[in-house]
This record gives structure tokens, C-alpha cells and sequence, in this order.
């Protein structure tokens, strides 16, 4: 990297106002934070402006959700105190490490003459199973190179939480000018695959009956959504999506087949079932409890650029190791020579997609049109996406059974319409996500689903909403139970009511500060979207509670 030698006229810096002029020429806008921590003062002097949150997961979160909107091309940073602000953010850092999230972590230190003296928390120590890198900063000279090396593991190769330390004492003290260098901008790396591996993949590609393009969020942050649309409509090859990946390629393409993941939808079931060759891009294809597994008997491509992905839970038979755009690209061109410009045509697959995914919908849609009460929590999805256009839309879930329950029925339209997550079940997380993306993105609709349990997590985080400005909107599918764990607590329930869950959360939200309604007819839900919406317009956070039933059905549930 170039080096820029930074002349301040004669002023000294300490090292968390070098720290803080380094996050603005990274372009960093906010600074989620929980206090205490100096470094919220520095960055607010750099024209950096805090979001302060009520506990720290949320804030981490908050930082997640911005990263993730702008695929990590303005990484969101979270700053919180040693010792206890440290140990609550935890959850959030294996959130944002298990989803590979690249997020910048700043967390003060004990002073070093206390370090290693138990029971001081040590951050370099405990975060090291769920960062990317991490490193202390042990001495002010240092500042810089440190710096550099937490930025350049935020933007090249595979992403994820990256962290650095900075001891109380440190923090304040000062950072000679000749220690003091920065590039304008730490640059994003990608490689190329293997040309020879790519003429391979593309050859069974070509040559599949039945293939299907299996995308992961790889495709967001190399920004490949218009190579991934090209190949596939070169080769007239559906699409789905993992859920992580939900959102990169558009869900009402005629080629779409939504997403997969413990759940699915219709489509993904029968294209997936049937599927001689499947394309996996920008994806790890990871066996866990958030993944869709893949049928035994497929032909695998498989293209990510961390070489520990392959072979990991599949015998994968064509491996191409690169950046997903660098290779979708690679892939249009070898295919192109393969087959022409003309699209192939022994098979009218956008008809097909189309009759089973109606076919599909006609089984639901006694779900999804659901005049009863209490309201079916499929119907509060339906009415929001015929009154919310999904192109105007952030949208994201929390764990368990909105999770399950949204994520195979809506449908995205545009790159990053859509925040999916769950591989940790952090419940409460999708609060800070949901904030993060309208900070990233003010002129969207930027709404969060989430049970009665998760707002329970996390639910007093809306008060940093509606206090600082960022006008979201908190969908709470309130059924008074924990429905999700039905078949796991029926002994304990029947015995002595453990899933029972009990609260009225708009009243919460107009406490709050936010606006607030609880709505418990179906014929109201539209409408409470359409006042919600207006809302937000003029600046305010929204808690719409609807008093749901207890639905525990699932589309597509472990299938394969």
C-alpha cells in the first residue's frame, strides 16, 4: 500500500484520534458504541456521528446490518469499554463471524500494567474463535500499521468481524507524526479462478439436463448480481439462493426460484429434487442447521473464494477457487462458446418455475389468506408485500419461526433487498441489523419481523430508534408463546406453562418514544403498513404488534 505521510501543523494526536481520522478516510459515516470508551469523544470530533445503543449485541448489530447494505464497502464499526462492554458483545461478534460479516470492532483494554491479572477480561484472547483477525494495540507508534492490517482483512479475501484492542492507557497517549502514515483507501483484492477449471465446470454445465445455480452471499459482496443474471438467462438455468445469499439474484425473475435453507420454497424443493448439476457460486456450502442440504447423486461446481469451503461437507467434482464476479464472468465466457448468444430452448423453464411455484401458492393460501383470528402470521406476510413494494424495501427476520415463515414467500427484488441470517440463532439480532440498514440506506423501507421471544432479547434497542432518528419499522408476531419449541417443551409446558410468554408491546413502543399500534383484525394489517409507512416518512420509528396465532407449519421443512 502507498504510503501517505499526514502533516496535522504542528498538532498532536493521541492514538484514538489517529484511530478516528484513519475511520474517516476509510469513509466511515457512524459509530455505533455503548459507552465507556474515549473513543466515542475522538470520533465525534472527526465529524463521526455515534449511534449510542442500549446494550452492546444490538450495537454490534447495528454495525452488521450497515456492512452488509453496503457490502462492506463502508464497513460498520462498533466501539465499547473493557470488562463488561467487551463481554456483552460477544454474542453479536459470533453472529456477525458465523455469517461472515465484515465488521470493524473496537474495544478499549485494560491498561497494560493490569493485563493478564485474572479476572480481567482480555479481548485478544476470548474473541479469537469468532474474529478474522485481531490484534492489540500495544504501543502508539503502532497505530497505523495495525490499522491498516484490520482494514485490509476487512476488505480482501473471505470478510468477517475483524478487531482491535486499544489499552486504556494507550488510548490517550500520544502518536508521533512520523508514525503517522494512511492510504486514501484500503482496496478490495480479487483473483481470477482457474481457467482450466472454469473450461471444465462449464462443460458439465453446458451439458446438464437439469442444472441449477445454487448463489451465496459471495455474489452481494463481489457485486456479481449482473453476471449471475447473464449466465444464467445464457443458459436459461434457474436460480436460487442460500440464505445468507437471499436477494442476489432477483426473486421475481422468471428464473427465480426463491430460497433455501432449513425451509424452502416450492420451486427450490422440485428444482433442487430433480437437478443433475448444481452450480454453487460465492457460497460455502456448509452442512448446518440454517442450510439446505443437497440431494445425494448431484454433479457439484463449486466456486468460492476460500479454498477451506471445498471438499469441507461435499465431495465436490468441479472446484474453482476466485472471486464470484471474476468467475461468473469466466463462466459467461466459456459457456458462450459452448452454446452461442442464443439461449438454449429444449425446455420452457421460466413456464415450469412458474406453474410450481402457483401450484405451491394455491397449497398455502389458506394460510396466506387467512380471514381469521388470531391473525395467521402467514397473512401479516402476504399483506406486507402486496402493500410494501419489495424494490423500495430492506427487509430482514429474527430467529425461529418468523424466520421460517418469511423467508420462503417473499420475494426480493433488487441486491441486498433482503438481510438473511441465522447460522448462530442469535434471537434478537435482526433489531440492530434492521437499524444498520436504514442508516445505510435512509431512502428505503427498512423493516425487521420478529416473535414476541426476540423482542423480548432485545426489544428496548427500538428506544435508540426512535431517540436517534432512524426511522424503522418493528413487526412483532405476538402469539404469547414460544411456538417454535413445541414439540421440544411439551412435558415442561403441560407441567407448568414454560412456553407461555405474556406483554403488550405497542404500549412498550409509545413508551418508547416510537409509534405504536397493536392490531389484532386481519382486515387492519395493510392499513397499519400504509400508516406505518408514513410514519417513517416523517422521521419516526414504528412498533406494529399483531396478535397472531400460534403456527408452527413450515414450507418444505428439512425436505432433502
Amino acid at each position: 500500500m502507498r504510503r501517505v505521510i499526514l502533516i496535522f501543523g504542528g498538532m498532536q494526536l493521541n492514538t484514538i484520534e489517529a484511530i478516528s481520522e484513519i475511520l474517516k478516510r476509510e469513509g466511515v459515516e457512524y459509530l455505533s458504541c455503548f459507552p465507556t470508551t474515549p473513543v466515542i469523544e475522538a470520533a465525534a470530533a472527526a465529524g463521526i456521528r455515534p449511534i449510542v445503543c442500549r446494550q452492546e449485541r444490538v450495537g454490534v448489530g447495528i454495525a452488521d446490518g450497515y456492512s452488509r447494505v453496503t457490502d462492506g464497502e463502508r464497513p460498520g464499526v462498533f466501539a465499547m469499554q473493557y470488562g463488561p462492554g467487551a463481554e456483552n458483545a460477544y454474542p453479536g461478534v459470533a453472529t456477525a463471524y458465523s455469517d461472515s460479516t465484515p465488521i470493524l470492532l473496537l474495544p478499549l483494554g485494560e491498561p497494560r500494567e493490569r493485563q493478564g491479572i485474572l479476572p480481567h477480561f482480555n479481548s485478544v484472547a476470548n474473541y479469537a474463535g469468532v474474529t478474522k483477525h485481531i490484534e492489540q494495540i500495544n504501543t502508539p507508534a503502532r497505530t497505523s500499521q495495525i490499522m491498516r492490517r484490520a482494514f485490509a482483512g476487512l476488505h480482501q479475501g473471505r470478510v468477517g468481524p475483524v478487531m482491535v484492542e486499544i489499552p486504556s492507557d494507550v488510548a490517550l497517549e500520544e502518536v508521533d507524526e512520523s508514525a503517522f502514515y494512511w492510504s486514501r483507501k484500503v482496496r478490495r483484492l480479487a483473483a481470477q479462478g482457474n481457467p482450466a477449471d472454469v473450461e471444465a465446470a462449464a462443460r458439465v454445465l453446458c451439458g446438464a439436463r437439469f442444472p441449477v445455480i445454487h448463489a451465496g452471499q459471495g455474489v452481494l459482496y463481489a457485486q456479481a448480481y449482473a453476471e449471475l443474471i447473464e449466465l444464467a438467462e445464457l443458459l436459461q438455468a434457474p436460480v436460487m439462493s442460500t440464505l445468507l445469499g437471499k436477494s442476489a439474484f432477483p426473486e421475481t425473475h422468471p428464473l427465480a426460484l426463491g430460497s433455501g435453507s432449513g425451509v424452502m420454497s416450492g420451486p427450490v424443493h422440485h428444482f433442487v429434487r430433480r437437478s443433475d448439476v448444481i452450480f454453487g457460486i460465492g457460497c460455502s456450502f456448509t452442512k448446518h442447521g440454517m442450510s439446505m442440504n443437497i440431494p445425494p447423486g448431484k454433479t457439484l461446481i463449486h466456486a468460492t473464494n476460500d479454498p477451506r469451503d471445498i471438499n469441507k461437507d461435499y465431495d465436490v467434482d468441479y472446484p474453482i477457487v476466485g472471486d464470484a464476479r471474476l468467475v461468473l464472468r469466466q463462466m459467461i465466457d466459456a459457456c458462450r462458446e459452448l452454446v452461442g448468444d442464443r439461449r438454449q430452448a429444449n425446455r420452457d423453464t421460466a413456464h415450469e418455475i412458474r406453474s410450481e411455484r402457483d401450484a405451491w401458492l394455491v397449497q398455502w393460501s389458506h394460510k396466506l389468506n387467512d380471514p381469521g383470528t388470531p391473525i395467521n402470521p402467514y397473512r401479516v406476510i402476504r399483506d406486507f408485500m402486496q402493500t410494501v413494494p419489495p424494490g423500495e424495501a430492506i427487509v430482514t427476520h429474527d430467529s425461529g419461526s418468523p424466520r421460517d415463515q418469511l423467508m420462503p414467500f417473499y420475494r426480493t427484488e433488487g441486491p441486498r433487498s433482503y438481510l438473511g441470517w441465522g447460522k448462530s440463532h442469535g434471537l434478537g439480532t435482526g433489531l440492530g441489523l434492521v437499524m444498520g440498514a436504514k442508516l445505510a440506506k435512509p431512502e428505503k423501507v427498512c423493516v425487521n419481523f420478529m416473535g414476541d421471544a426476540a423482542f423480548g432479547m432485545t426489544g428496548l434497542d427500538f428506544e435508540t430508534a426512535a431517540r436517534c432518528g432512524i426511522p424503522i419499522i418493528t413487526v412483532v408476531l405476538n402469539n404469547s408463546t414460544m411456538a417454535v419449541e413445541t414439540g421440544a417443551m411439551a412435558t415442561s409446558h403441560a407441567l407448568y406453562g414454560t412456553r407461555d410468554l405474556g406483554g403488550n408491546y405497542a404500549d412498550l413502543g409509545r413508551a418508547m418514544g416510537g409509534y405504536a399500534e397493536r392490531v389484532e383484525d386481519p382486515a387492519e394489517i395493510a392499513p397499519a403498513f400504509q400508516r406505518a409507512r408514513r410514519q417513517t416518512e416523517e422521521g419516526r420509528a414504528v412498533l406494529l404488534e399483531f396478535i397472531t396465532s400460534a403456527e408452527t407449519e413450515t414450507s418444505h421443512k428439512r425436505a432433502f
